[in-house]
């Protein structure tokens, strides 16, 4: 597996339908969407489908991943997955209170952007 951020960003594209799994090797689900940092065009978060009944899609922090030939490995765990907040979508981006949820739910540094509207992440 590769973690060279430059090669993460043209691959991106490639990442629909591979497998995630966790930092101890666990599946997560497979990638739905990928969300980017809309100032940096880096990808941030993706969405996988859980749940059997009701499924819903679950956002998933994609820095430092790890590129493998049938497998993204992120560096959460797959309990942090489980326990993410439900998000309602509201078109393809999210809300800077969405936004924010995610950072403090799976502990990484967030800081608002200076924008009013509070738009950082876009699906791409």
């Amino acid at each position: 597996m590769t973690d060279d951020p430059a090669q993460a960003n043209w691959n991106v594209t490639e990442w629909h339908g591979k497998m995630l799994v966790d930092r101890n090797g666990e599946k997560i689900g497979k990638l739905q969407d990928v969300y980017v940092d809309v100032e940096t065009d880096e990808p941030q978060f993706g969405t996988v489908k859980e749940g059997f009944i009701g499924r819903h899609l679950t956002f998933v922090p994609l820095g430092g991943i790890q590129i493998g030939p049938d497998a993204l490995q992120v560096q959460v765990t797959k309990e942090q997955v489980r326990t993410a907040p439900d998000l309602a979508m509201h078109g393809e981006e999210l809300s800077q209170a969405d936004e924010s949820a995610l950072y403090h739910h799976f502990e990484l540094n967030y800081t608002p952007p200076a924008i009013e509207s509070g738009r950082r992440l876009a699906r791409r």
